[in-house]
């Protein structure tokens, strides 16, 4: 029991200073609201109150993260093979290089559709 003590208090204070901040930053923010700043943002997209549910949305932005967030998840999962790289052998080493090539081709493929260009 005595090993989890440390443990207990931890959490504790992790809670309390979270509730703190979180009632502090209450009390104490200016709340100045005006027409600005309680519009809705959509990734710069400036909102039309025309648009309706028939109107198009440029999906560019909503894509752009997808695939941001796939291929930097995949990536992610080269580090526990960097780890145990020695332990894994040729297996290891056969696995890894056609788990790169199948994040290559998605990222080569989405390359060469002009995904990852601004306009």
């Amino acid at each position: 029991m005595n090993a989890y003590v440390p443990l207990l208090v931890m959490i504790v204070a992790a809670f309390f200073l979270a509730i703190a901040g979180l009632v502090l930053s209450a009390i104490l923010s200016p709340n100045r609201y005006n027409r600005v700043k309680l519009e809705n943002y959509e990734c710069g997209v400036e909102a039309t109150p025309t648009a309706g549910p028939s109107s198009r949305f440029p999906v560019k932005y909503y894509l752009t993260a997808m695939t941001f967030i796939i291929f930097d998840i995949e990536v992610v999962f080269l580090y526990p093979w960097a780890v145990s790289f020695e332990e894994l052998g040729m297996f290891g080493m056969v696995a890894m290089l056609t788990f790169i090539v199948l994040i290559t081709v998605p990222f080569v493929y989405e390359w060469r559709r002009g995904g990852l260009e601004w306009d």
